[in-house]
């Protein structure tokens, strides 16, 4: 009987032992039935490393502070935007650790080659070109494109891409938008610009007549720019642009298909009202558009 006693007081002395003492891996006691003791280490945090641009309103952009559930970035900066919801909602449900990488727009699809980054979540279009060097989720948003000008300006009641004849334009270098200003025949094409608000600002200087841009883009800059119009055609009078250039992507590296499946789970299962109420959002928070 005292051996009995004695084995009890032994058990319930090292169990003592065990939940006061604790340990650089998290562990967890669970009591069973028959009064035994379980231990099963955590798993290690799996991290989503992201490459955003941080130079595109409203997709994304930087910030001083982490207002409006801003994330840091590994430059210590902070990133928000339409792209940067969109890979916190990624990483949640993956269970992932979110890492924002900011990263020049030419060297991201680099920067995830080299395996830096896990994923590109940065506004950019499906094209064939990028699809050799990438592979590319399914859609995460659908943007048009659009004419931006001035309000003051010859252009301003274009009803087609016809009418910008004569007209200096320009767009942001290595995008679909550049690409397409070629379809304006007599159009005074002027050197690409190097980001989005460069474009922006050429625009309003009065440098250009005109540059081209997705709708998101355009409603966004009109925020902080009331002087600018955004033109929108009708079918049959804007560009000729495919589904490639129209549709965006998050790009994956081309041995990657795991990841690649498991964001497309998440893309399926947000719908366009959810997207559209993230860029409203987006739009409306900007720090342009205070």
């Amino acid at each position: 009987m005292k051996r009995k006693i004695l084995s009890v007081v032994l058990i319930v002395g090292l169990l003592a032992t065990l939940i006061g003492c604790g340990s650089s891996t998290e562990k967890k006691i669970e009591d069973t039935a028959l009064g035994s003791v379980q231990e099963t280490e955590s798993t290690e945090e799996k991290v989503l490393r992201v490459g955003i641009e941080c130079a595109y309103a409203p997709f994304n952009w930087v910030q001083t502070d982490e207002s409006n559930e801003a994330v840091i970035t590994t430059s210590n900066t902070y990133a928000n935007g339409y792209d940067v919801m969109y890979a916190k909602k990624i990483a949640e449900e993956l269970g992932y650790t979110l890492e924002i990488h900011k990263i020049d727009w030419d060297s991201l699809i680099l920067e995830l080659q080299s395996n830096n980054i896990d994923a590109v979540i940065s506004g950019m279009c499906m094209t064939e070109e990028r699809m050799q060097s990438v592979d590319f989720t399914t859609p995460y948003y659908y943007a048009d494109f659009v004419v931006l000008t001035r309000g003051d300006s010859n252009y301003a009641t274009i009803q087609s891409i016809n009418d910008l004849s004569g007209a200096k334009m320009t767009s942001q270098m290595n995008t679909t938008w550049y690409d397409v200003l070629e379809q304006i025949e007599g159009a005074d094409i002027q050197p690409a610009m190097e980001t989005l608000p460069a474009s922006i600002v050429a625009l309003s200087s009065g440098k250009v007549d005109a540059i081209v841009v997705d709708k998101p883009s355009a409603l966004s800059a009109m925020k902080s720019n009331p002087e600018l119009k955004m033109i929108e055609f009708e079918e049959g009078k804007g560009f000729n642009i495919s589904e490639e250039e129209t549709n965006l992507g998050i790009a994956i590296r081309k041995d990657d298909t795991e990841l690649k499946e498991a964001i497309n789970d998440v893309i399926a299962n947000i719908s366009d009202e959810e997207r559209e109420s993230m860029m409203e959002k987006a739009i409306e928070i900007q720090p342009l558009s205070e």
